[in-house]
């Protein structure tokens, strides 16, 4: 039940210290509170909006869930989002792919696999060269996005975009188009899809439990003889490869080509969105549509009460630090403490325990 209540606990309480900041701006919080739930999930305008922003938010958070029940702390899931996302732009750029299903499958491979490679150099960089992989997929996310502005404002800059330099945007065949009845694109399914796989690889198959017996246990996993080098290889590329998908299904669905709208910070949100889901692929779905709300009522809070579109990033900060503090009360055995409390009571110390030292008399040094 604790894996459950904690997470709830942390954000109400992520949302009582955000009212608090904002009544200190002159704002009423609970109208901020109510315009939030109402900008996020009020009618079905604002369920679309909040569909489609969960939609990458699914999958850039598997880029942090999947290492990390290999034992691993990925965070450069937006490096592996805008790779993504120029990869599958550059594909169907250099190559005259069909404009239909086959070629818009193939842009969407093109992009899990760029996502797949960068996440897996972390996890390179970290069994063969001992790097830490939190740093070194952060600092890797940086160099993405460098990397991608270059070649987007350069080699692959279409002439016809001048004020925003964009890549020249793919065949309207090979675009992900919306369901029917809305403007919620298809790229929600696959998120939701590929996160019920991922949870299901991960218990049923025996690499899924591989991994995460090298997660939980690295010495139990050394003494079964199981490859963990190769198994956190694995958990890194399949996790960037998500990310990488959800950069091509942002071109594919919604930009149409690869531009500086892509650095959005879906793979900085995702981390957020992995930590309250407990990095379990399933419980990755609710948490992602409901940070999508928040994000997609971010221009609410600003037409309405005139508070930045961007104060939405002060609640998921909020939200960021009190799940790590309840990470680290998890495993307290609060019954205990409570019974020692109890015991001497709130003004009576606990008795102090004088270490025995043993006499050295007589023995050899």
């Amino acid at each position: 039940m604790r894996d459950i209540f904690l997470p709830i606990g942390a954000i109400l309480a992520a949302l009582l210290l955000f009212g608090l900041f904002v009544w200190f701006a002159g704002v009423d919080p609970v109208e901020v509170w109510v315009l939030l739930f109402k900008g996020a999930f009020g009618d079905w305008y604002s369920w679309q909006n909040t569909l489609q922003r969960a939609a990458p938010l699914m999958l850039t958070a598997l880029c942090v869930a999947i290492p990390a029940r290999a034992g691993l702390t990925v965070i450069g899931g937006e490096g592996a989002l805008v790779l993504g996302g120029l990869a599958c732009a550059a594909l169907a750029h250099a190559l005259p792919l069909p404009a239909n299903a086959i070629g818009t499958v193939a842009v969407c491979v093109a992009g899990a696999l760029a996502g797949g490679l960068w996440i897996a150099l972390a996890g390179w960089l970290r069994q063969y060269r001992g790097i830490n992989e939190t740093i070194s997929s952060l600092l890797l996310a940086y160099v993405a996005i460098g990397l991608f502005k270059h070649i987007v404002e350069g080699p692959l800059r279409d002439p016809a975009s001048l004020n925003k330099p964009s890549t020249p945007a793919l065949d309207e065949g090979q675009l992900i188009g919306g369901m029917v009845g809305s403007d919620v694109h298809w790229g929600l399914v696959i998120g939701v899809v590929v996160c019920l796989l991922a949870g299901l690889w991960l218990r049923v198959t025996p690499s899924g439990f591989s991994v995460r017996v090298v997660g939980g246990n690295p010495r139990a996993a050394q003494l079964v003889g199981l490859p963990a080098t190769r198994l956190v290889l694995l958990a890194c590329a399949l996790g960037g490869a998500a990310a990488g998908l959800a950069g091509a299904i942002e071109v594919a669905a919604v930009h149409t080509s690869a531009n500086a709208a892509l650095i959005a910070g879906y793979g900085y949100a995702g981390i957020l969105v992995s930590f309250i889901a407990r990095h379990h692929p399933v419980a990755v779905i609710p948490v992602a549509i409901l940070f999508g709300g928040f994000g997609a009522a971010g221009s609410l809070l600003q037409r309405r009460l005139g508070l930045p579109d961007a104060s939405v990033l002060l609640l998921q900060g909020i939200a960021f630090v009190l799940i790590l503090a309840s990470e680290a009360l998890r495993d307290r055995d609060w019954k205990a403490i409570f019974e020692r409390l109890g015991r001497f009571g709130p003004s009576e110390p606990a008795p102090l325990v004088m270490p025995t030292v043993e006499p050295t008399e007589g023995k050899r040094s």
